[in-house]
């Protein structure tokens, strides 16, 4: 792997970081149990990608 390609990479598991941090702290603020489950799973989902993505270092 390039160090440009490492370097793509992590960029993007800092993004799916982010974004993992970003469901965390819109959780805290709904009170609706179906958005809140939305958000669960959207944190799954990027969670997921960045595991993928962490196997490729």
């Amino acid at each position: 792997m390039s160090p440009k390609e490492l370097s793509y990479i992590e960029d993007a598991l800092t993004h799916e970081q982010f974004l993992k941090n970003q469901c965390d702290e819109a959780m805290k603020c709904l009170n609706d149990s179906q958005l809140i489950s939305c958000v669960q799973e959207l944190k799954a989902t990027h969670q997921q990608i960045f595991d993928s993505l962490y196997k490729l270092v």
